[in-house]
């Protein structure tokens, strides 16, 4: 007996794929049926970008030109009926002369898991999961695509704890997610990872909290925590089916959406105080955001157009990288030059970012200019964006990137 629910489903989700990437040619991938209808199946997507970088701030040991892979991954999910769902994500990250290793196989090599977790449906709109999931809190840049993009790459600090309690912007925990009409919502209880981009860095006296809260405190008290995003789709609805945010629609569809979400671990955070003794600091994160996309006429041209307020509070004085306690603003609009849909595109971009830095009590920014040429829709692009960044009063890093990407 043929099932007449999942048909109608996986011709959504087939639709929802195509307008995402931009281009009528994409008729959702491939994909391997397992009946005649294709409501048992497991579908296929892989993809790459590759890089050359230049960057006018280097020692003068440093090559100012370079070459990478950024991204090079696999992804296939699969369902046999339409109570459950199987997920595997798999691939590498910025792979580069620095980081090779002499037959792939050494301490540097990049392959791992980027997500794997079976999910349930519990009703037609409402889903449980469990895994190594991407299903993450605080905004919509925290479960950006990477097929997608509109500006070159994600913005970093959106990704908020990647590496400090999680494994590349995933964590282990179970979800629960779905829709009450143009209401969709997401949360998850996560395990916090032990070892971290701070598994080196001890807290001092009186000095700046450490996100190590699981490696120092224990499990007990530090190695839980809760996340969660909750939207409203004004306008045409976005698919939930998967938890990938999608950058731009290329005009493909009307979208106007609002969201906030949230990040909370206790005791994520340590501080050492002036006896020397070890004290947990919660780490909350929070944001709300607002992302438009719409076609502004029938030439073919289109807006894409999004903005964040995000609070980060890590800790006292916490200041690792691109992590600092503080407030952030970003925002980015693109515009898609008007021509055929079935023919080259053009799509020039502005982004910029600035957030305080309660350590150094300075800001620090970031502005970026650029353009997507997309050859077949998200499919096969190429992007160029030239970035400055400063943080306080030091000096400003210029860099001009060339991405190509490929997408099956």
């Amino acid at each position: 007996m043929k099932n007449t629910f999942l048909v109608p489903v996986l011709a959504l989700l087939v639709t929802t794929l195509a307008f995402s990437q931009g281009n009528t040619e994409y008729t959702g991938g491939y994909k391997v049926k397992f009946n005649e209808d294709g409501s048992k199946y497991l579908r296929i997507i892989a993809w790459g970008q590759f890089w050359a970088q230049y960057n006018d701030n280097v020692s003068d040991e440093e090559s100012q030109l370079n070459l990478s892979v950024r991204r090079a991954r696999l992804l296939t999910f699969t369902q046999l009926n339409k109570k459950f769902m199987i997920l595997t994500h798999f691939g590498l990250n910025s792979l580069n002369g620095e980081n090779q290793s002499p037959t792939g196989t050494g301490p540097n090599s990049q392959l791992f898991f980027h997500g794997f977790w079976g999910e349930w449906s519990y009703t037609k709109d409402h889903q449980l999961g469990a895994g190594l999931h991407y299903w993450n809190g605080i905004s919509r840049l925290n479960s950006q695509s990477t097929l997608n993009f509109m500006t070159l790459d994600n913005n970093r600090q959106s990704w908020a704890v990647l590496g400090l309690s999680d494994q590349f912007a995933r964590h282990i925990g179970i979800y629960i997610k779905g829709k009450f009409g143009k209401f969709f919502y997401n949360l998850s209880l996560d395990e916090a990872v032990a070892d971290n981009l701070q598994e080196n860095v001890d807290p001092v006296l009186n000095g700046p909290a450490v996100y190590a809260g699981r490696r120092l405190l224990g499990s007990r008290d530090a190695g839980k925590l809760v996340q969660g995003y909750f939207s409203y789709n004004f306008l045409d609805q976005e698919s939930n089916f998967l938890p990938y945010k999608v950058g731009t629609y290329l005009g493909s569809k009307t979208i106007f959406n609002i969201g906030a979400g949230f990040l909370a671990h206790p005791n994520g955070s340590v501080i050492a105080d002036a006896g020397g003794d070890l004290q947990g600091e919660d780490v909350n994160i929070f944001a709300v955001d607002a992302f438009y996309d719409a076609p502004l006429g029938q030439d073919g041209s289109a807006i894409t157009a999004y903005a964040v307020y995000q609070n980060n509070d890590y800790g006292e004085d916490f200041n690792f990288g691109p992590y600092a306690t503080g407030n952030m603003l970003y925002g980015h609009v693109g515009y898609l030059v008007p021509g055929p849909k079935d023919k080259t595109r053009f799509q020039p971009y502005l982004s910029y970012n600035t957030r305080t830095i309660d350590a150094i009590d300075d800001n620090a920014t970031r502005f970026g200019i650029g353009a997507n040429i997309f050859m077949t829709g998200h499919h096969s692009k190429l992007s160029f964006e030239y970035s400055n960044s400063k943080v306080g009063d030091g000096d400003s890093t210029g860099v001009l990137t060339l991405q190509a990407m490929i997408y099956l």
